[in-house]
């Protein structure tokens, strides 16, 4: 067990752990747990041997408690990546990385938010307020670590500025939050298919450019009271 790279549980004994299908494993001698935090740090132990990584659903995410590997390894790298880090060639090369990732994340949004504009399709006459929504339903579903589907990219842009933009309608002008769901399996799922249907045919009056009561229409309300 000691020579694999495995997933594990937390254990509820000391000492031991769970593998992923239930079995307790006893944690080899001369091991120690990495906390997370250092993710430079966690990415070498991975890549330099054998470590089990302790993973544990948290608020319905899987998240990582630490990984386990031999001490003296952790101990080695952890030196190694310390003196690296005293390098001002280090700074240069971290800071670079950011201004590349900033850039990256300035691009996607200016590209998430016109998929949200192309997918609501207002009629000219809406325009003004297609552009409004975009930008705040884009402001909502892009931040790095926000969880939304918009940070997935499992599913092409234009599903998830049409997925986005849904939540943030059933959110913002439906009662959704305020609603006693049944803890029925698929009653949830079911209600945010009726709210979504709901929210199609508000943003169809909009893509047609029908005249829109803007004293009671929910989506003109949620947009311009922001």
């Amino acid at each position: 067990m000691s020579h694999e790279t495995l997933d594990v549980r937390p254990g509820k004994r000391p000492g031991f752990v769970f593998s992923q299908k239930g079995e307790e494993i006893k944690i080899p001698a001369g091991w120690a747990l990495l906390p997370p935090g250092d993710a430079a740090l966690s990415r070498r132990i991975k890549k330099d041997g054998p470590s089990w990584t302790v993973k544990e659903m948290y608020k319905k995410r899987l998240t990582s408690r630490g990984i386990w590997a031999p001490a003296e390894r952790i101990e080695a790298l952890r030196g190694e990546l310390e003196a690296e880090r005293e390098d001002p060639a280090y700074a240069k090369k971290l800071e670079a990385g950011r201004q590349r990732r900033a850039k990256a994340e300035v691009a996607y949004v200016e590209d998430f938010t016109g998929a949200v504009r192309e997918f609501l399709w207002f009629d000219d006459r809406y325009s003004a307020l297609a552009d409004r929504l975009s930008l705040l339903i884009a402001a909502h579903a892009t931040p790095v670590g926000s969880g939304t589907v918009a940070r997935t990219k499992r599913i092409p842009i234009e599903k998830r500025a049409e997925a986005a933009t849904i939540a943030w309608l059933r959110h913002q002008t439906t009662s959704y939050d305020e609603m006693h769901i049944e803890r029925v399996k698929g009653r949830r799922r079911e209600v945010r298919q009726m709210l979504a249907e709901v929210s199609r045919k508000r943003l169809r009056k909009y893509r047609v450019g029908e005249d829109v009561d803007k004293a009671t229409c929910p989506v003109w309300k949620a947009v311009t009271k922001q």
